[in-house]
């Protein structure tokens, strides 16, 4: 059969490393890996990869997990355990299980895949695609795992089209006409532009694509190499663009969008205003990230809850959303709420006034509360009368400030705000 005409999806599996903690949202990831934090209303981070994966035909998934994963294994066990041996198709959790020796847990992201070798072996794959759990966007690995196979490459790299002064912070590739990678830079003061545009650079997304077959033999070589950090883009990337063949795959040939003036969507939530913004951002008149398409679903485990609520409807106690998003559960009880995202089951109460606010499920908002600009925790109990978001200084005496002056509140905070005042 040509091989326009094979679905590649078939025969490829996707690797999801799911194990970092994500310290940069501090509190948020006190008791849950990154991937498992909540996003969009209903979902959680690790949602997108997953979706992304199923969406794109791969029925072949492990999930290697490492720091608190309690919340994120419980979570693909209700919401993702819709997958049948029977069809060949599966969801692996991979848990750091010592498996190599008994003081051996994941050392990088190379040793992680590395210490499951024997379990994807049994999988029977050709291609495999390592994916980052803790990014959002929507993106069709088909066509990157097609291109992979089409320029004979060894690994091909999923890299986002950035201006030159950002991808300094990143793994920058210097790619030639045809996005051959021709040398991988970590940090550059002076990123590389594009043979096309010299303006823009490619950085990694963290997404490869291999033959198996291929990455098995270097992932032997690394586990044996005493020197290697094990990691994908400090090592085994740079050592393959230095000796071998590297192909740049950009984002914007595989990335789902729902209008065709859309950008090219992708977000690393990973601080406290990155993940504030990205959750606020949904809810604007049309959103580049569309959670409604029907063509592209986000999977996700819905628990069972009622319809949101909205009652009381005086003049100065009515229960009312403005440009917001508010999930299953909720009761808005005499609340003002504007531009803000309430997850589920959610409560708030009468006087209370909500603008910019990011709750996490199970939050109680009490009477005359003052919220702007605030990521709450899930299950805190907001007490009668809080002002946050108003006077910063104030605030930073309790709560956690961002640098963008987004203020975090989670139960503990308020517990200690309580005993000291």
């Amino acid at each position: 059969m040509p091989l326009t005409h094979q679905r590649l999806s078939g025969r490829s599996m996707a690797f999801v490393l799911a194990g970092g903690r994500g310290s940069r949202l501090h509190e948020l990831t006190n008791s849950r890996v990154k991937p498992a934090v909540y996003f969009g209303g209903k979902a959680r981070i690790i949602d997108f990869a997953l979706s992304n994966a199923l969406n794109s035909g791969i029925r072949k998934i492990a999930l290697a997990t490492q720091y608190k994963a309690h919340s994120l294994i419980r979570h693909c066990q209700r919401g993702w355990n819709f997958f049948r041996a029977e069809r060949n198709e599966f969801l692996d959790i991979l848990p750091a299980s010592q498996r190599v020796s008994e003081g051996m847990w994941y050392r990088g992201t190379v040793d992680a895949v590395a210490q499951n070798i024997d379990i994807i072996d049994s999988y029977d794959i050709d291609y495999i695609v390592i994916l980052a759990g803790d990014h959002i966007y929507k993106m069709d690995y088909e066509a990157m795992i097609r291109q992979h196979v089409e320029t004979s490459a060894e690994v091909t790299v999923g890299c986002l089209t950035v201006d030159r002064p950002e991808a300094s912070a990143f793994g920058c590739m210097a790619v030639d006409s045809r996005d051959r990678i021709t040398s991988f830079l970590e940090k550059p003061a002076d990123p590389p532009g594009l043979p096309d545009d010299p303006e823009k650079t490619l950085v990694s997304m963290g997404i490869y694509v291999f033959n198996w077959h291929y990455l098995r033999e270097r992932l032997m070589e690394d586990m044996a190499n005493e020197a290697s950090s094990h990691d994908f883009g400090n090592d085994m990337i740079p050592e393959i663009v230095a000796k071998g063949t590297a192909q740049a795959h950009r984002f914007e040939d595989s990335c789902v969008r729902s209008r065709p003036d859309a950008p090219a969507y992708w977000r690393d939530v990973g601080t406290i205003d990155a993940f504030w913004k990205a959750n606020i951002d949904l809810t604007d008149f049309s959103p580049d990230l569309d959670l409604w398409d029907r063509d592209w679903p986000i999977w996700t485990y819905s628990e069972l809850v009622p319809p949101a609520k909205f009652i009381h409807d005086e003049d100065d106690r009515r229960g009312a959303a403005v440009s917001s998003m508010i999930s299953g559960g909720c009761i808005v009880s005499g609340t003002e709420i504007r531009n803000s995202l309430l997850y589920t089951m959610c409560h708030t109460n009468s006087y209370a006034s909500l603008q910019g606010v990011v709750a996490l499920p199970y939050v109680n908002v009490s009477r005359h509360a003052r919220l702007t600009n605030v990521v709450i925790n899930r299950g805190v109990h907001i007490p009668e009368g809080l002002v946050v978001g108003e006077d910063p200084e104030e605030d930073a005496k309790w709560f956690r400030v961002s640098p963008g002056g987004v203020t975090l509140i989670t139960q503990r905070m308020l517990d200690r705000r309580e005993a000291e005042k």
